[in-house]
């Protein structure tokens, strides 16, 4: 196996774990990093890879709140607030499902580009500082007592994160801010969102293209996969401590900040992004 690739996958892998659950988009990271690292010239193997170590990451958010998983399966035939929170989920799942089917190919073609992926990140930074400066009042304190209602209005704002560089988690935790969700709430149920969204979308992938998988492309995929769980799991974790006495404003001037630098680089010359 090639140490090189195998030490870009490993890097790949942690990017992913790393953003995929902070209003950063890890699908912005991803691209830039890909292309920066100069990481598969197999554009279609690349994608894939890209969208498979996403199941790494949602291993972590199943082990952070396995108890609580098991738990709701366990209540559903019984308990209704746990057929609830099902409901819910189906809820604000079909939206970016729907969406996701329609137009992904159009995104992906005109969208998958470090210039539009930066300009998104700018705009999606001065969305958090917006709506962080917004008096929102919060109706729902927690996950379990949200309705369907909240639930396709979080559904509908998560297919914001369809665009590369918005973020389908700042997109759905933004948008249950403004909607009178806490942010513990919020982001919970984004990460409950997160397991049926990423886990269809790498495999329905998976499945279109598996004829351009081969054996020896398992190691990099695990190695990616592998560092993308350890990493996530260390995220989900501090990222909920960091909510308990934190606002999102850094993450929205990080956002800014880091398309500043690739527009600048990319007009200068200074770093040869692939676009």
């Amino acid at each position: 196996m090639d140490a090189l690739l195998l030490a870009k996958a490993l890097i790949m892998g942690v990017v992913e774990g790393l953003t995929e659950f902070l209003p950063v988009s890890s699908t912005g990271h991803l691209i830039l990093a890909g292309d920066l690292l100069g990481f598969m010239a197999d554009k279609e193997k690349r994608d894939v890879f890209e969208i498979f170590i996403q199941l790494g990451a949602i291993l972590a958010v199943v082990w952070e709140y396995r108890r609580r998983f098991a738990d709701v399966l366990l209540r559903l035939p019984s308990d209704q607030q746990a057929r609830q929170l099902l409901v819910n989920l189906i809820v604000a799942f079909v939206p970016i499902a729907v969406l996701g089917l329609l137009f992904h190919k159009h995104i992906k073609a005109v969208l998958f580009h470090p210039v539009p992926v930066a300009l998104a990140f700018i705009v999606g930074g001065l969305i958090i500082l917006w709506a962080e400066k917004r008096q929102n009042a919060v109706r729902v304190a927690e996950a379990d007592d949200m309705d369907w209602r909240d639930a396709l209005k979080v559904g509908m704002a998560q297919c914001f994160g369809l665009i590369p560089g918005m973020s389908r988690s700042g997109s759905t935790i933004i948008g249950g801010l403004l909607f009178g969700l806490s942010r513990r709430a919020a982001t919970e149920f984004s990460f409950f969102l997160a397991v049926p969204v990423l886990s269809s979308a790498s495999l329905y992938s998976l499945w279109k293209v598996r004829h351009a998988l081969t054996a020896n492309d398992a190691g990099v995929f695990a190695a990616g996969f592998i560092a993308a769980a350890l990493s996530g799991f260390v995220m989900v974790k501090a990222l909920l401590r960091f909510i308990a006495t934190h606002t999102f404003i850094a993450f929205a001037w990080y956002r800014i900040a880091f398309g500043v630098v690739v527009l600048i680089t990319a007009h200068a010359g200074l770093v040869s992004w692939v676009d």
